[in-house]
């Protein structure tokens, strides 16, 4: 029986299985005879509980999701300001937790740093955390942007973590009998007879297998054909690998209904490249390990939903004032549910363009696209910065370009980091050079320097592009 049958959407009419086609969803009971309805254990429970305000919060007006998110984000900076020697000194003659909060006396409070969470991690700590969130753990960051940082968190993240996979998969209408392989950074190779632990002792599901992605990518293509996966997760660097690899070989995966990603910035060329390559479309993800889910791809669009119930994300341009739809600036996030470590406007250090309001009819709010994070922007000598696309598909089916990486080291000069087949004759060196300062501002040059690979950064990780150059202070 389909989840979604049990957890209508609040608007007329009842949900059938052909309206939201969704696969069936066998819950596991805990009471040993009981097949059907199942009797779920109760941390089980707890989380389909938590799914089933999910199911209709989501199509809450955008104003009456922020009143919500204003109603705990209260909460959060009481216990902050009350339980945090950080926050305590910090918001000194800004923060009066005897008034009222509004929007504007929430901006007023400083942004937190990656800086601060390196320099202020016992700072940051609560000194009284609710037993009743559970036992704390630390999570860190794999570093892939230079500044690992470490996050105290309780099994109360864990609880609406679980919860939000589960959304993620209800939105995407994925079979949770089907197989899922899994190729990440900082990963062990593995095999379970279940998806994980959001869905263990929730939900039965079909297997899972697990493969490091420092793996050679002929390796783990040959695995794929083994695994015969009906969902795959990955970078989307190595999902570009691994499309290519499959074209230029001829391999399909006919079994595969859905690629999903994460921890990348995703590009249409890997959405188009997985079309090509397997005939499957490509679900994105945006997460952080400090936060958690941040947004989940739209069901019906290509755009993002911020999971406004579990964080706040702002949106900010250069002066720190909110951007409008069409506007990209950074990305600041307050979790609603850390009382072991509250982040209160987190500056990631990544940048989002704002959508307008979705006509899937959810009053979530809407990233058009994650853009980057700040060493991701081409800087110019008088300070203006730009998101570079390269546009590198064609020349791909033209060159033997295997992998490339654009670095930035200087005002006006790009280093094209190749990886090929064959050597480059002259000609189609120019070509490319063309290609490239093309998509530049006037007044570039560009350098190619063929290297034997080009390494994946910490976590398994990998950028096309990179600049070492430092942003403007006012960036």
């Amino acid at each position: 029986m389909a989840l979604s049958e049990h957890l209508p959407d609040g608007r007329s009419g009842p949900i059938t299985d052909a309206q939201v086609q969704v696969p069936p969803w066998h819950f596991v009971s805990a009471i040993p005879g009981v097949a059907w309805p199942a009797v779920t254990a109760p941390g089980a429970a707890t989380t389909l509980a938590l799914e089933y305000q999910f199911e209709r919060s989501q199509w809450l007006s955008a104003d009456r999701l922020r009143e919500l998110q204003y109603r705990q984000l209260a909460v959060v900076l009481q216990h902050s300001y009350a339980t945090v020697p950080f926050y305590r000194e910090r918001w000194r003659g800004v923060y009066d937790p005897g008034r009222a909060l509004t929007p504007e006396r929430f901006a007023a409070l400083p942004l937190l740093t990656k800086r601060d969470l390196q320099q202020q991690f016992d700072n940051l700590k609560s000194r009284d955390i609710p037993s009743s969130h559970g036992a704390t753990s630390e999570s860190r960051t794999s570093g892939s942007t230079g500044k690992p940082v470490r996050v105290l968190k309780t099994e109360l993240d864990q609880l609406y973590w679980s919860a939000f996979t589960l959304r993620d998969h209800l939105w995407h209408r994925r079979n949770l009998q089907g197989t899922l392989a899994a190729i990440r950074g900082g990963a062990s190779a593995a095999q379970s007879d279940g998806w994980g632990t959001a869905t263990f002792r929730v939900v039965e599901t079909g297997r899972s297998a697990v493969l490091p992605a420092s793996t050679d990518v002929h390796v783990q293509l040959a695995w794929l054909k083994q695994q015969q996966a009906d969902y795959l997760l990955s970078h989307p660097s190595n999902i570009v690998e691994l499309a290519r690899l499959s074209i230029a070989g001829g391999v399909g995966f006919p079994n595969l209904k859905e690629v999903r990603t994460s921890g990348e910035i995703l590009t249409q060329e890997v959405r188009d490249l997985c079309r090509q390559a397997w005939n499957a479309p490509v679900t994105d993800m945006y997460s952080a390990n400090e936060v958690g889910y941040i947004a989940f791809q739209c069901p019906q669009y290509e755009h993002y939903h911020v999971q406004a119930e579990d964080v706040v994300v702002e949106i900010l341009d250069e002066h720190g004032m909110p951007c409008a739809p069409g506007e990209t600036g950074r990305i600041v996030v307050t979790p609603l549910h850390n009382f072991a470590m509250p982040l209160v406007r987190y500056d990631i250090e990544d940048f989002a363009e704002v959508g307008e309001p979705c006509a899937c009819g959810r009053g979530l709010p809407v990233l058009r696209r994650i853009v980057g994070r700040s060493r991701n922007m081409l800087v110019t000598a008088d300070g203006d910065c730009y998101w570079p696309s390269f546009k590198l598909r064609r020349l791909m089916d033209e060159l033997p370009l295997l992998q490339y990486q654009f670095v930035q080291k200087e005002f006006d000069l790009i280093e094209a980091r190749l990886v090929t087949a064959s050597p480059f004759t002259g000609g189609q060196e120019e070509n490319l050079r063309r290609h490239v300062l093309s998509q530049l501002p006037d007044g570039f040059r560009v350098n190619l320097e063929y290297c034997k690979e080009i390494p994946r950064g910490a976590g398994g990780k990998f950028e096309d592009y990179v600049s070492e150059v430092a942003l403007p202070a006012a960036r």
